[in-house]
């Protein structure tokens, strides 16, 4: 099982990409964001391998949120998540690299303090 302060990080750099999203089809739950995660776990922990599992589910978010408040309701809920566990520098330094990693170029920098309000 995956380090509580990898799902952590993962849910930030995944609230950055879907906070960057301007397309989609449909609203995401947030059950689905967070089972989206699973392939991204073990490179935020271990820097691990980095799947093509992942960077596929870092698209899939940075696309599956339409409007301001679909990223913003993403962002509170991974935000949310996340602060149930607990994390290091390295570990916000590896998700912070997912998205450019996957070839998702995001307008900010991801960091621990996001403000999910001042998402557009």
């Amino acid at each position: 099982m995956a380090s509580p302060r990898a799902l952590k990080f993962v849910c930030l750099v995944v609230c950055a990409v879907v906070m960057a999203a301007s397309t989609a089809e449909a609203a995401i739950s947030c059950n689905q964001v967070v089972s989206a995660l699973t392939p991204c776990i073990s490179y935020v922990v271990s820097n691990g391998a980095l799947t093509q599992q992942c960077c596929q589910a870092i698209k899939g978010l940075n696309s599956a949120a339409q409007t301001t408040p679909d990223r913003q309701g993403v962002c509170t809920c991974l935000k949310n998540t996340a602060s149930q566990f607990a994390y290091n520098s390295r570990n916000v330094a590896l998700a912070a690299g997912l998205p450019g990693k996957c070839g998702v170029k995001l307008p900010y920098k991801i960091d621990p303090s996001t403000d999910c309000k001042s998402v557009k």
